[in-house]
């Protein structure tokens, strides 16, 4: 065989070779912080605008009921990164990391070939260094140069590699802007599960001015992402727990876990279309490996929802699990729930602690806020004084019927009609404890219902008094 014929076969090998290869899609990942569903026009809010989440909903899927593992920041962000639920990774109480060992999402895309970049709060702030990210950047706390430098690097980008690209905007954590920013309290609806007072209303429009500025970040980052990777990039945008509220953040409410989610993966995902099925926070690492072309990692918790995007099937779970511990000294209160599609079980595990966060304590340490207005009207309205109470004091289980009282207001687990029901869902969050080695720990020293300081804010380091 001559020196042509030699060339001419290597030349079609490497072509056959080059022609098997799968094409790996961009990814390109937009995490919020701090945002409710319902704060959200996609999901039907009527006072606030987000036109940049309307655009995307638009080009892609959106996802009806997405859920975290976890409402507060670093837990919720551990199970994304790692496809397991607090207690099998590690970081239960927030401001903890997952365990080092573990096999974290960079690691399963780089083997796929991938540039995995992370630009913003991805991860829990500066834990990011821990992840195995190839490059990141401004994770420090509301560092919101973060999503222009991450469309800068991008638009400077020179290599051929499939990139995974996450961006996450501090917005709308607090602090929220200084104005509303063009809402108006007075024309805002304050929600049935919180007290009407000028200073709620003044937060609230402040809130939205965050959301507001969420949403141009999420357009700016959408239209760069289409622009320099091209059309076929796939785009998934979600937020890490719900907004910084009563009944929201911190808690097991769906205000708390349940979460806006839109999809686009062109090609695949029918542009304007919604689905009901029911997924977690810990099924999108493995989302993310099955789009890459790489196969669902088996021994996690997550399951690969891939099949819900290209629209083969509408359901996914049909129960989500959820868990809290703590935040530092602010929030030190165990809860575990269990939602089903009409039903939610809360269990508290310690009804004797007197439940508290940032909302109400940070308020009190720093001057009169929307959360003091709450309770200098409890004063003389009952009906204010029983949201203020039902924040502060909970029982060891609540259970809702999420389709008449979808801001479960009425708990039903003293009803005996709903008896069999309340053991059953018991039960499984009982077993689901258990199997996942859950032991329901209660991270640092409570505040109890019994202690008459039990509304004091926290003292600053260094300043807590000496034991007697």
């Amino acid at each position: 065989m001559n020196l042509l014929k030699l060339a001419l076969l290597g030349l079609a090998a490497a072509t056959t070779a080059a022609a098997a290869a799968p094409t790996r899609p961009n990814l390109v990942i937009f995490l919020t912080d701090d945002h409710s569903l319902r704060d959200s026009t996609v999901y039907g809010a009527h006072d606030v605008k987000t036109p940049n989440m309307d655009r995307v909903a638009r080009a892609g899927l959106t996802l009806d009921r997405a859920f975290v593992a976890s409402p507060s920041c670093a837990p919720s962000r551990a199970a994304l990164l790692t496809g397991l639920v607090p207690a099998r990774n590690g970081a239960e109480a927030n401001h903890s990391k997952p365990r080092a060992e573990l096999k974290k999402l960079p690691a399963y895309l780089k083997e796929l070939g991938y540039e995995v970049v992370s630009f913003g709060k991805v991860s829990h702030y500066q834990h990011t260094g821990d992840y195995g990210f190839d490059h990141f950047a401004h994770d420090k706390f509301h560092e919101d140069i973060a999503v222009s430098a991450a469309i800068q690097w991008l638009r400077a980008r020179r290599t051929a590699k499939p990139l995974c690209l996450f961006v996450g905007t501090n917005w709308p954590h607090v602090p929220w802007p200084a104005t509303g920013e063009g809402y108006e309290p007075d024309k805002i609806e304050v929600p049935a599960n919180h007290v009407d007072t000028p200073r709620t209303r003044t937060a609230r429009a402040t809130y939205y001015a965050a959301v507001g500025r969420m949403d141009k970040e999420l357009g700016d980052v959408f239209d760069a992402a289409r622009e320099v990777l091209g059309p076929e990039t796939f785009f998934l945008t979600t937020s890490d727990h719900g907004a910084q509220w009563p009944f929201g953040k911190w808690s097991c409410y769906d205000g708390g876990i349940r979460t806006p989610m839109i999809a686009v993966w062109p090609g695949r995902t029918r542009p304007g279309t919604r689905t009901s099925a029911m997924v977690s926070w810990i099924d999108i690492l493995p989302t993310l490996v099955e789009v890459a072309g790489g196969p669902a990692p088996a021994g996690i918790d997550g399951r690969s929802f891939a099949p819900v995007l290209r629209g083969e099937t509408q359901t996914h779970r049909d129960r989500i699990f959820t868990t809290h511990s703590a935040d530092g000294r602010f929030n030190i209160y165990p809860i575990r729930s269990v939602r089903t599609t009409d039903w939610k079980y809360i269990r508290n595990l310690h009804p004797e602690y007197y439940y508290s966060t940032h909302v109400d304590l940070v308020q009190a340490a720093t001057g009169p806020g929307y959360f003091a207005s709450w309770r200098d009207k409890a004063r003389t309205d009952p009906a204010a004084a029983a949201v203020v109470q039902r924040y502060h004091e909970r029982p060891a289980e609540e259970l809702y019927d999420l389709r008449t009282d979808p801001l479960e207001l009425r708990n039903l687990a003293a009803d005996p009609a709903q008896a069999t029901r309340l053991a059953e869902l018991r039960a499984e969050v009982s077993a689901w404890m258990k199997a996942n080695g859950d032991e329901g720990r209660t991270f640092g020293e409570p505040r109890l219902l019994t202690d008459p300081k039990r509304a004091e804010p926290p003292q600053p380091a260094g300043k807590a008094k000496k034991k007697q």
